[in-house]
């Protein structure tokens, strides 16, 4: 049976196995970990375990030489090109590098060339800057294709997203015939935390570290996205070049930043052995400072001619190897912690650290993620704990001396109120996560005022992040009920930069509009966990204004169907904060309709007393419009198959639904069927059905 890649690797057997044993279960888990790096840009494993783990399966194959395979992760470089990209074959391979762990295997490596070649050549220590390796084309001096290592045989074709990097040059300063370089993408420490920062406020996917941040972004399907993610470019070597002369790998780097391209910096050119180890020591010492992160320090043979006598084996260049630095580990006292309430309302645990240099810099506090992790870890304001730098950037607590802790120390217990705010925090069902749920909290002002303008809530046009952004720079908003009162400041709205006449009319009208969206869409838009577009319609069918349903109990949120006590707990435990009432009051006394007008959208009674249950991707109708049909027909939708449903509507990679509708004897429709029954006939189109407005997607992060 195919592992799939969202399982977890099977574990290694224990050093009394037989060897084959342990080699086979080596290569399956460096396999699983190989694709999760390099073709998922979803790292499980730290990279000095792979590389230790990577060490283990070589000694053994070297050990057991029956045992090697060529298809062996040992004998491989990267991974597979993706399907969504052109493959471009690489006329000269994209190597990976061999790698070595400690100064005396530098050593082993020098007397071998020197060994090999009679000669004691000068050599060239750099950084290995960890990001995403790329081949860069040019002919006649122009750039006309840019490629990913790939497997080193065959890369992705990311021309287009290459071209938005500004590092690498569209037209070379002198017309070389042919030119292929060989370069790493990668991103900034800084532009890394700006890029996550925003993606948490969107609640879009976070990076795990820098180097699968560059990946992802340089393997967007758009590149307007690649632009924005600022990515930066080094180039290292020269594969391939037809009017060029050089006879040093130096050589060769000059020659590339004479011809315009960003050059690797920290190039050291060394003779002996003393010099070559002196370069990979400060290079270690520079982590931290530079402005990339490293995996390790290269050290390369300088010239090309004993390069070539040297050769390569299938997966590694015999000029070359990579000294990869032990991770740096230090103590320190924890002073300490602190809650940070972020953009979507999580609530973060940091350590304030007594300053300790660790990988190049000074490091003073480290996240503590969440409640589960402070509970496992057992930090404690007093102790002295072991930290590193995840990839050379992230800090991070490692473990505790509790053999060092103090008597007096107690254990740390996250807050239950928003400590900016004062709002209740609670912990999201099924994670460790705590969120303030606080609807105008001075954290999450972002945040809320882009959800309240989204199509699924208020729907407000031209109302972006950009926007939002500007507009709280300025000072013209603090939160949402200040949307409304924008066109007393109309005169300030139109001298905002990029901004004018036609633009802020545009605004402002899109605005107003949505005074009139109705209950359902305001429930939607308070953000209130647990209710999304569903829940905020029964809720609006239920109650006919949105202050009967502020008094509402918990006894009467549970008679609506579906909704369970953790729903109705939410809606009551919102409603009690005072902050909440109170933006829904400021909202009402700015003209926002808090009225259900449920009742009037429906066009007919023919599903009344019906429950649908909905399966799969459907043909035409996304999941919240075919909901948004049946319930104004009167019918019900539930999230999962029971004896009272009536229908199951199913499309294309139905799941278990429809196993069990088979058992229960519930029928099963398609959306066909579906469009019949609600007297629409079939889709008016190849394309899309004759069907009401299009209702917005509910809030991934308030789905009911």
């Amino acid at each position: 049976m195919t592992r799939s890649r969202s399982e977890p690797a099977a574990s290694i057997p224990d050093s009394a196995a037989p060897p084959w044993k342990r080699i086979e279960a080596l290569r399956s888990l460096l396999a699983y970990h190989a694709a999760r790096y390099h073709e998922d840009d979803a790292p499980e494993i730290p990279d000095a375990e792979y590389d230790r783990l990577m060490q283990e399966l070589r000694e053994l194959e070297a050990a057991y030489p029956l045992l090697a395979r060529p298809d062996s992760p040992s004998a491989r470089v990267g991974g597979r090109p993706a399907d969504a990209f052109a493959t471009v074959r690489h006329d000269v391979p994209l190597l990976s590098l061999q790698d070595v762990f400690s100064e005396s295997d530098v050593l082993d490596f020098l007397r071998r060339v020197r060994q090999e070649t009679g000669e004691d050549p000068q050599l060239v220590v750099e950084p290995k800057i960890d990001g995403l390796s790329v081949a860069l084309e040019y002919r006649d001096g122009r750039f006309v294709r840019g490629a990913t290592r790939g497997d080193g045989l065959a890369g992705e074709d990311v021309t287009g997203n290459l071209r938005t990097i500004r590092d690498i040059p569209d037209r070379l300063t002198e017309p070389i015939s042919r030119l292929v370089a060989r370069g790493e993408v990668f991103m900034a420490p800084e532009d890394f935390e700006a890029l996550n920062d925003r993606a948490e406020t969107l609640g879009e996917k976070i990076f795990a570290n820098p180097r699968n941040a560059a990946a992802g972004s340089l393997r967007q399907l758009d590149p307007s996205v690649t632009a924005a993610r600022r990515l930066r470019c080094c180039v290292f070597n020269i594969q391939q070049a037809e009017g060029a002369a050089y006879d040093t790998h130096a050589e060769s780097l000059r020659l590339l930043a004479r011809l315009g391209f960003s050059v690797i910096p920290h190039i050291r050119v060394c003779q002996g052995d003393g010099e070559v180890l002196d370069a990979i020591r400060d290079i270690g010492e520079a982590r931290g400072t530079l402005p990339f992160g490293i995996d390790g320090a290269v050290v390369k043979v300088d010239p090309i001619s004993l390069r070539t006598r040297l050769g390569q084996t299938t997966r590694t260049p015999r000029w070359a190897v990579a000294y990869k630095y032990p991770p740096e580990q230090q103590e320190t006292r924890v002073s300490d912690i602190r809650v940070q309430v972020g953009r979507t309302g999580k609530l973060t645990p940091l350590a304030v650290l007594e300053p300790v240099r660790i990988a190049g810099s000074v490091v003073s506090r480290a996240t503590l993620h969440n409640e589960d992790f402070l509970s496992e870890k057992d930090v404690r304001i007093g102790d002295v704990v072991r930290i590193r730098k995840a990839g050379d950037v992230i800090p991070e607590i490692l473990s505790v001396r509790s053999d060092l802790r103090p008597a007096n120390t107690v254990p740390f217990r996250m807050p239950r109120v928003c400590p900016v705010c004062g709002a209740e925090a609670v912990r999201e069902p099924d994670s460790a996560d705590i969120r303030c749920t606080g609807a105008d909290c001075p954290a999450q002002r972002f945040r809320h005022i882009l959800h309240f303008a989204s199509r699924d809530a208020m729907d407000i046009d031209s109302l972006g992040p950009a926007i939002v952004d500007a507009l709280l720079q300025a000072g013209l908003i603090e939160g949402v009920a200040d949307l409304y009162r924008l066109r007393d400041k109309r005169d300030r709205l139109v001298a905002l930069e990029r901004f004018g006449e036609k633009s802020a009319d545009r605004l402002l009208a899109a605005i107003d509009r949505s005074k009139a969206r109705g209950l359902d869409r305001v429930l939607v838009a308070l953000g209130i966990r647990q209710v999304g577009v569903a829940a905020a319609r029964e809720l609006a069918r239920r109650f006919q204004d949105i202050f009967r349903l502020m008094d509402a109990s918990e006894d009467e949120l549970r008679l609506i169907q579906d909704f369970g006590d953790i729903t109705a707990r939410s809606v009551v435990s919102f409603f009690a904060q005072e902050q909440n009432r109170s933006l829904v009051r400021r909202l009402a006394e700015a003209g926002v309709d808090m009225a259900s007008h449920m009742l009037e959208r429906q066009v007919d009674a023919r599903f009344s007393g019906m429950t649908f249950v909905l399966t799969g991707t459907l043909p035409s109708l996304t999941r919240e419009e075919a909901s948004g049909l049946i319930l104004e027909r009167g019918g019900r939708v539930a999230g999962s198959v029971s004896a009272r449903t009536t229908w199951v509507v199913a499309g294309e990679a139905a799941g278990s639904k429809l196993d069990k509708a088979a058992a229960l004897g519930v029928p099963v429709i398609d959306e066909a069927e579906l469009f019949r029954m609600a007297g629409l006939g079939m889709p008016a189109g190849p394309d899309r059905p004759a069907a009401p407005d299009r209702p917005a997607a509910p809030d991934r992060e308030a789905g009911s």
